[in-house]
């Protein structure tokens, strides 16, 4: 889940601040805020609140310094969903 949610930050994402509705998990609301939380204690994202919700960003500058390459790993990480879809495709090729 949270591989998923930096993934989506990466790839996804533009200069703005996304609340938790658009990762568009079908999880509840207290499993996302967990992870959330995690994420931002480990200094991966940074939220701000605006008004009653959090908005989350990726904190790419301050990653990059501190694990070289490591964002690169990551935004060619497949998610598990888009490998299925991948192999049902080269198996209807074949």
């Amino acid at each position: 889940m949270r591989l998923t949610i930096v993934h989506k930050l990466m790839r996804d994402s533009d200069a703005y601040d996304h609340p938790c509705g658009w990762f568009g998990f079908d999880r509840p609301k207290s499993s996302l805020t967990h992870h959330f939380k995690a994420l931002r204690e480990a200094g991966v994202i940074r939220q701000r609140q605006y008004g009653l919700e959090r908005r989350s960003r990726l904190r790419r500058e301050d990653l990059e310094i501190r694990f070289p390459g490591l964002l690169a790993l990551v935004e060619n990480w497949q998610p598990p969903a888009a490998r299925s879809q991948r192999s049902t495709k080269s198996d209807k090729q074949t």
